[in-house]
């Protein structure tokens, strides 16, 4: 069974229930928020979608529309799903290592004079607490629209993580002050 990348899945994963073209999937993309958890851009959902065809996981057909020029439509085959679903299993069973920019600039803060450090760190904080904001209205809203459990573990989940690091930050403020007499 092929291996997919994690764009690749994004993608297979929404034509599993049913077959969508390109600009239908940009909608489905925007509609679902995807961009708050996955790294999935415009410009990059036909060259996955080209990727996946040549990999027989999904097939493609010229769809006629009256009017309009006629538009490839792509369906999942069933070796995508089985593919798909192997996928989710790697993705959900194991914790894997996640590379995040803040730590390329916890890596040189020596660089910095202490006390920039600490205004950087408090406009961080700042930051977070948008992000915070935006994913309590999104877990709210979810639960108001009864989504289902799945859909309001993709806002919840980074929210918890988000408060665990925002007082993690805190504490490492409070020691960058101690340390340097601030």
């Amino acid at each position: 069974m092929p291996r997919i990348s994690d764009l690749e899945a994004a993608i297979l994963g929404l034509l599993y229930d049913e077959p969508q073209y390109g600009y239908q999937l940009e909608k489905t993309i925007e509609g679902w928020g995807m961009r708050n958890w996955t790294q999935i851009g415009f410009s990059s959902i036909y060259y996955v979608l080209k990727k996946l065809e040549k990999k027989e996981l999904v097939k493609s057909k010229l769809e006629k529309v009256e009017g309009k020029p006629s538009r490839k439509v792509f369906t999942i085959t069933d070796l995508g799903r089985n593919t798909m679903k192997e996928k989710l299993v790697d993705l959900i069973s194991w914790n894997k290592k996640l590379i995040n920019p803040f730590d390329l600039g916890l890596a040189y803060l020596n660089y910095l004079e202490p006390q920039k450090v600490v205004e950087c760190l408090e406009n961080y904080l700042e930051s977070a607490q948008g992000r915070i904001k935006f994913l309590e209205s999104s877990v709210k809203m979810q639960e108001e629209l009864d989504a289902p459990y799945y859909v309001v573990a993709l806002f919840s989940r980074p929210l918890t993580s988000l408060k665990t690091e925002i007082e993690w930050v805190k504490k490492f403020i409070e020691k960058i002050k101690k340390e340097e007499n601030l």
